[in-house]
């Protein structure tokens, strides 16, 4: 089943793998999607804040955002010059995320936040979660509207929805498929190659430009809740064979 396979992934020596523990890091991700696929697919970065001091003296910019580079779903997004709480983000400087997910790869990853341009200069891009099994993309959840309607749809590699869903309530609509989704399939292919198993590839596309967002190790932490709860098994085929 899928989720007893992430919780195997979760608890083996596997994530201890350095270039696993690597690309966990948001700031040292960037480094590896240079080197494997190039630059232009590299959200900017445009401040690494290494200190809570450094969060006090750095002049945010008016529309940016800001997360932990050594945790996960935290994020701050500032689009109209609005007031910071500055001591949210300095807080982050005391996360281990180790402690809360036991996800061994952010144990040792030293606290730093970084603050990039908003993609496609808007809070929510559509975004495409591309499931990778030894470096062959698998299904992909697409999430769109995230912050108002979170229309949320797997589809498998061709573009064909399935009739379950991951954590939301299955989108009851089309979503259409990217013009450069060819392209997508192929950065996640070249991406997830070298990972023994499991690998997910975060994109963001508009449909002419693709930016990777993140290579998320474990999905759900290994507590995805499937709708309906039977459609764990037919994902589990689908992505493991």
């Amino acid at each position: 089943m899928y989720n007893d396979a992430m919780y195997s992934l979760k608890t083996s020596r596997e994530l201890l793998d350095p270039v696993r523990v690597f690309v966990s890091d948001k700031e040292y991700v960037k480094l590896y999607i240079k080197a494997t696929i190039g630059d232009e697919y590299n959200v900017p970065t445009l401040k690494v804040l290494k200190s809570p001091e450094e969060v006090d003296t750095y002049d945010f910019p008016s529309v940016c955002c800001i997360k932990p580079t050594h945790s996960s779903g935290f994020v701050v997004f500032r689009s109209n010059d609005e007031p910071l709480d500055l001591n949210e983000i300095k807080r982050w400087f005391k996360l281990n995320y180790y402690d809360w997910q036991r996800e061994v790869n952010y144990r040792y990853l030293k606290p730093k936040v970084i603050v990039e341009p908003l993609i496609f200069s808007t809070k929510n891009p559509a975004d495409y979660k591309v499931y990778c099994n030894d470096g062959a993309p698998k299904a992909i959840a697409v999430i769109q509207d995230r912050h108002t309607d979170n229309k949320n749809q797997l589809l498998d590699t061709n573009w064909n929805a399935l009739d379950y869903s991951i954590r939301y309530p299955r989108f009851q609509g089309e979503i259409e498929k990217p013009r450069n989704f060819e392209e997508m399939m192929e950065v996640a292919t070249t991406l997830s190659k070298g990972f023994d198993g499991f690998i997910r590839v975060d994109l963001y596309s508009n449909g002419e430009e693709i930016k990777v967002g993140e290579l998320t190790n474990i999905s759900g932490g290994g507590e995805s809740i499937f709708l309906p709860a039977s459609s764990e098994k037919e994902f589990s085929r689908l992505l493991f064979g």
